[in-house]
């Protein structure tokens, strides 16, 4: 391989760890109403502040063997797997996209989309300011790549709509942070791309929830985080959505 391209890929790789490693802040700090802009980052145990020495990404985790360094609590091996998919998800952009404006913001995206997953996980909500920071990143997307409006505006308003729709059918199938996600990824995504994705989290989803109830880890009537799937799926079909669909179209002669 070049070795510019190898340096280009270290690169992304440390840029996407330290970015990661902010969106631990993030995930944090927004469902318990804490400044994200002020303040330095503190020991949640302790509540010690933290010197720059404890916050390098990865690395701090293990040099610290998993502990605080003032109050010797465990830190959770969640927030360095969150750096390195971080510096994961970098290289994948940059690997999809090269040097193109699509790279900074895809990769963008997966980092919004991560704080969603890991809130909604946590909380069974989705924060506005993380749906808005979606819209943002939609809002740019009409300067770096070309789609019919027409396409972006089906994106937005078809899934959205129907979980509505499917509301009103049975009250609560749906959360209104997920509602709302899909509003600004579908015009992100298009209806083709938002079409792939949509049918990925539904399909996963639909799995996990079947492995729950035969594992008898939740009731029929219980409610799971839907925006990690919606988030996933949507990814994939931003980068692979038109691959994907052609492939499955072939299998039918389409």
């Amino acid at each position: 391989m070049n070795p510019i391209l190898i340096l280009c890929y270290l690169y992304c790789f440390v840029f996407g760890c330290c970015i990661a490693s902010f969106m631990n802040v993030v995930i944090y700090r927004l469902p318990r109403g804490i400044s994200i802009a002020k303040g330095r980052s503190f020991c949640a145990s302790c509540h010690h502040m933290l010197h720059a020495i404890d916050l390098i990404p990865i690395l701090s985790y293990v040099f610290l063997k998993g502990r605080c360094r003032y109050c010797h609590a465990k830190i959770s091996i969640r927030h360095p797997l969150i750096e390195l998919v971080g510096g994961l998800f970098a290289m994948l952009s940059f690997a999809h996209y090269g040097f193109s404006p699509m790279t900074p913001l895809a990769f963008s995206l997966a980092m919004v989309l991560m704080a969603i997953t890991m809130i909604d996980i946590d909380t069974m909500t989705i924060p506005d300011q993380l749906n808005i920071a979606v819209g943002v990143i939609a809002v740019v997307s009409l300067f770096v790549y070309q789609m019919p409006l027409l396409q972006r505006i089906l994106g937005a308003l078809v899934f959205s709509g129907g979980m509505i729709g499917i509301n009103l059918l049975k009250k609560d199938s749906f959360g209104g942070g997920d509602i709302k996600l899909c509003i600004p990824l579908g015009f992100l995504l298009g209806i083709m791309n938002m079409t792939v994705g949509m049918f990925l989290a539904i399909l996963v989803a639909g799995i996990y929830a079947i492995i729950l109830l035969l594992t008898h880890n939740t009731k029929l009537q219980s409610h799971m985080a839907f925006g990690p799937f919606i988030c996933g799926g949507c990814f994939i079909g931003m980068l692979y959505g038109g691959q994907l669909a052609t492939s499955y179209l072939s299998l039918f002669g389409l």
